[in-house]
């Protein structure tokens, strides 16, 4: 049911923006053979998503899938004409903002931590969301759960050793092998 809708999502809110994007690609000079490549492999991304309900704007989240697309394939290329290396720069849609996948991935991520927080041992959630959620120091939490403050490190150390440790199983870490070194040296302050 969910492809179904993301379908219809593609169909309804960014196909009608297809236009716009071949426009700004043969001003930046891609070939049409290349723009009808382009347009069909961010379909296809845009089809394969899980989720769409993170995504505000579909015309500013095609126009970056296909910019990235085509950033992707120059960086690529053997042979890239000087004029396109120049032209890349030129591409840049939002520059400012982070990409629409890394928005994604960061927003999956961050449910995938929250599931796991919930998924802690009651007195262990309840620290690390009092911590790393509310921003209360040790002292407080200690004050407020009635334990002491040597309690709640190492309620708030299980923790993040218990979520880290999930999100490199789930390979979501941002480098897993990082994530895996600093899961015994975790500290919450």
């Amino acid at each position: 049911m969910e492809r179904k809708r993301i379908v219809a999502w593609v169909a309804t809110e960014v196909m009608p923006h297809e236009g716009a994007v071949r426009a700004w690609l043969r001003r930046s000079r891609v070939a049409s053979e290349d723009i009808d490549d382009l347009i069909q492999e961010a379909y296809c991304k845009l089809v394969g998503l899980e989720n769409i309900d993170q995504i505000p704007r579909p015309d500013s989240y095609f126009f970056q899938t296909v910019r990235n697309l085509l950033a992707d394939r120059w960086r690529r290329a053997r042979v890239v004409r000087i004029d396109m290396v120049t032209e890349i720069d030129a591409l840049s849609v939002y520059s400012d903002e982070p990409s629409p996948e890394r928005i994604t991935a960061a927003r999956r991520e961050w449910a995938m931590v929250q599931q796991l927080i919930r998924g802690l041992p009651e007195r262990c959630r309840r620290v690390v969301e009092m911590r790393k959620i509310g921003g209360l120091s040790q002292r407080e939490i200690a004050s407020q759960l009635g334990i002491s403050e040597s309690a709640v490190e190492n309620e708030a150390v299980k923790g993040v050793r218990l979520i880290m440790r999930a999100l490199v199983e789930k390979g979501a870490g941002r480098d897993g092998e990082r994530a895996k070194a600093d899961n015994g040296r975790a500290r919450i302050r």
